[in-house]
């Protein structure tokens, strides 16, 4: 049991602190991030009893199953609590916050989702998981995180409230062609997602460099 845990917990760990220590100027509380990491573990619990009620009742297809009840449900909680968690906290005060908070929540449901994987399938499928939806929840969370940021700091209302659609619509849509190639592209899906996966470390990445610059200038003003 100790090593399934480990194993499932080591991952998301490891991400959320390289998402942390990138944050050059004003690291967050550790107290705010571990919050933040235990709403997402706590958020795995509903939104699985709401998805295998949606599965149970309802005939869905592969494009509803991946974009709606994967995407739409997991990221709209996720984006609901990171919102209110996080973003309305004084501790939230410069652009890489919004990354770091991301990544923190994302995490958390993503640790938690891997530690039950691992204990209904086994050890063996520990590092497939480790390189793929793990690493896929924390990239999402990175997107969500900078485009509150964006909102955050935004001097137009007009942009707010932009900024603030894309951070919900952006994971939805990530997050369900993340799935949809799971499961549309049965036999050929690692041909796909290798590709999509490469693009989102890319478009994360990208992303936390651009944070990092803006919180830089927030620093020197």
């Amino acid at each position: 049991m100790f090593t399934l845990i480990s194993a499932g917990m080591a991952p998301g760990i490891a991400l959320l602190s390289f998402f942390y220590l990138k944050d050059k100027y004003e690291p967050e509380p550790i107290f705010m991030v571990v919050r933040t990491f235990l709403f997402g573990i706590l958020l795995v619990f509903p939104v699985m009893v709401l998805q295998f009620g949606i599965h149970e009742e309802l005939m869905v297809t592969d494009w509803v199953d991946a974009f709606v009840v994967s995407g739409v449900l997991e990221e709209f909680f996720k984006w609901f609590l990171l919102y209110f968690a996080a973003y309305q906290q004084i501790e939230f005060n410069d652009p890489y916050d919004g990354i770091i908070y991301g990544t923190s929540i994302a995490l958390g449901f993503a640790t938690a989702e891997n530690v039950l994987f691992l204990f209904a399938n086994g050890i063996d499928t520990a590092m497939l998981r480790a390189i793929l939806p793990v690493p896929c929840h924390a990239l999402i969370g990175v997107m969500m995180g900078y485009y509150l940021s964006r909102g955050k700091f935004s001097n137009l209302a007009k942009r707010k409230r932009i900024f603030l659609v894309y951070s919900l619509v952006i994971p939805i849509l990530l997050h369900g062609f993340y799935d949809y190639i799971l499961l549309y592209h049965v036999q050929r899906w690692i041909y796909i997602m290798l590709p999509f996966m490469l693009f989102l470390w890319w478009l994360g990445l990208r992303k936390v460099k651009h944070a990092q610059q803006a919180s830089r200038k927030v620093f020197l003003k």
